[in-house]
C-alpha cells in the first residue's frame, strides 16, 4: 500500500484515496498561483491593507495599534452625518419598530412603509417623480442598463466612469460607445455614429471619485438635445452638498431639468450605512420594480439602514447649512497644500487627490501620515492607473479648520521627509 503527502494529510493512494490525491493537487496548484499572484502586488507596492477601527465613523476615530484618537481624512462621510445623534436615534428607532430585517425581497414580503416613505422623499428631494431603493448603488447601476436599453439602442460612456456604471453596462446588449474622458468633442463624433439607435444614453459620473473632477453637464445635455439622447449621471460623490440646495451636480450646473436619470447612494454623505437608488421617470421606475435583478433578488434595506437614511435627507431638506459649509473648509485644504508645493487634482471639491505618482511613495507616506496622527489611504493600480497613485483626502463638514490645518502640516512633515516638497 502506498502513501502520498499531500501537505496536511496522508492519503492512501488507491481507489477512494486517489480521487482525494487528485482534490488536494488541484488545490496545491491553485493555491500556488494565488499565491504568486499576491507575492506580485506586494512587490509592486499596490498591496492593500485593511487597518482597523474602533470607533464610530467621524472626523476623529480610534484605530488599532494607535494611541489616542486619529484624525480621519479618507472617508466619504461627506457632511459628517454617519455619528449625528438625530441620524443615530432614527436609526434605533427603526430598529426597535420594524426589526434588524425583513428576510425577503421587497415584491414578496418585504417592503415596509419606511421604505415607501424614504423612496419619495428622495424622488422629492432630487425633483424627480419616483424613485426606487437598492442594496448599494453598484446594485443601481448593475440593474439599470440591462432593463432600459436593448440590442437596437447605444450607450455612450465616460471612459473613467466608475466601475460599476462599466459593469452594468455589461450587463446590456445595446452597442456601447465609449469617450474620452469628459471630451465633449469626442462625445459628439460618438453621438453621430449612435445615430441610427433606437435610443441613445449618455452616461457620465457627475463628480469622478478618483479626481474629483466635476463632469461637464451643461455641454453634455446640449449635445445630448442636440442628438436626440437621455443623460443620465451617477451622483455619489455629489448627492448631499453639491449645490445651493446640496441636491447635486446637476442642481451645481444649472441642469436639474435636463438630466433624464440619477442614481446615488445613501452610503456616503446620506448617513454613511448602506444603500443606493435611482431617480427618474415613473414609468422608467415601474419597470425597474418588474424587471430588475438587483432589486427582484436582493433582501430589503435592512430597516435601520432605512431609518437612518430618512433622517438624513430630512435635515437637508429643512435647512442647507451643512452643505454650505463645504466650500470654506475644501478650498482651505487645497489652497494650503498647494501654497506647501502639492500637486491636488480636481478642483474645488472634497474629494483633493495629493498626487504623487509612484505606488510604493504613496502606501508608504500614508503609513507615515497616521504617525502624525491623520489617517489618509495611498491610491493605486488598478483603483487608479499605473503612474497616477495618490493619496485621497477628503473633507467632511464635521472637520475644524483645526483639523485641516494639521492635516496639512502632517502632509508638510511628510512630504519633506520623502523629497516631495522641500
Amino acid at each position: 500500500m502506498r502513501l502520498r503527502y499531500t501537505g496536511n494529510v496522508w492519503l492512501h493512494c488507491t481507489s477512494l484515496g486517489k480521487r482525494f490525491c487528485g482534490f488536494y493537487a488541484a488545490v496545491a496548484e491553485a493555491r500556488a498561483v494565488l499565491e504568486n499572484e499576491l507575492d506580485t502586488i506586494r512587490a509592486a507596492g499596490t498591496w492593500k491593507g485593511e487597518r482597523i477601527i474602533t470607533s464610530k465613523q467621524g472626523p476623529q476615530i480610534s484605530v488599532d495599534g494607535s494611541r489616542g484618537t486619529i484624525l480621519n481624512f479618507c472617508a466619504n462621510n461627506y457632511l459628517g452625518l454617519s455619528s449625528h445623534p438625530e441620524v443615530v436615534q432614527a436609526g434605533i428607532d427603526a430598529l426597535k419598530l420594524y426589526g434588524a430585517g425583513l428576510s425577503s425581497v421587497r415584491f414578496i414580503c418585504g417592503t415596509q412603509d419606511l421604505h415607501k416613505n424614504l423612496e419619495q422623499k428622495l424622488a422629492q428631494f432630487h425633483e424627480r417623480e419616483d424613485c426606487i431603493l437598492y442594496a448599494s448603488c453598484f446594485d443601481a447601476n448593475a440593474g439599470l442598463f440591462e432593463v432600459l436599453l436593448g440590442p437596437d439602442d447605444a450607450v455612450l460612456s465616460d471612459e473613467l466612469n466608475h466601475a460599476s456604471i462599466i459593469d452594468g453596462i455589461r450587463l446590456c446588449r445595446a452597442k456601447r460607445l465609449r469617450y474620452k474622458h469628459m471630451d465633449l468633442n469626442d462625445l459628439e463624433i460618438k453621438l453621430k455614429e449612435a445615430q441610427s439607435s433606437r435610443m441613445r444614453l449618455v452616461v457620465t459620473d457627475g463628480v469622478f471619485s478618483m479626481d474629483g473632477d466635476v463632469a461637464p453637464l451643461q455641454g453634455i445635455c446640449d449635445l445630448a438635445e442636440q442628438y436626440g439622447a437621455m443623460v443620465f449621471i451617477d451622483e455619489c460623490h455629489a448627492t448631499g452638498f453639491l449645490g445651493s440646495r446640496g441636491r447635486g451636480t446637476d442642481e451645481l450646473l444649472g441642469v436639474m431639468d435636463r438630466v433624464h436619470i440619477v442614481n446615488s447612494t445613501l452610503g456616503k454623505a446620506l448617513g454613511g450605512a448602506a444603500g443606493g437608488y435611482t431617480v427618474g421617470p415613473k414609468p422608467l421606475i415601474d419597470l425597474l420594480r418588474q424587471r430588475s435583478r438587483p432589486y427582484l433578488f436582493s433582501n430589503s434595506l435592512p430597516p435601520p439602514v432605512v431609518g437612518c437614511a430618512t433622517k438624513a435627507v430630512e435635515l437637508l431638506l429643512a435647512s442647507n447649512e451643512i452643505a454650505q459649509s463645504m466650500t470654506a473648509k475644501t478650498m482651505r485644504f487645497r489652497n494650503n497644500m498647494t501654497k506647501a508645493g502639492f500637486t491636488i487634482a480636481g478642483s474645488a471639491h472634497p474629494i483633493c487627490p495629493v498626487m504623487l505618482g509612484d505606488a510604493r511613495l504613496a502606501s508608504v507616506m500614508a503609513d507615515d501620515m497616521l504617525k502624525f496622527g491623520v489617517y489618509v489611504i495611498g491610491f493605486s493600480y488598478p483603483v487608479v492607473p499605473k503612474g497616477k497613485a495618490r493619496i485621497r483626502v477628503q473633507i467632511s463638514a464635521a472637520h475644524t479648520d483645526e483639523d485641516i490645518d494639521r492635516c496639512v502640516d502632517a502632509f508638510i512633515q511628510t512630504g519633506r521627509k520623502h523629497g516631495v516638497v522641500s
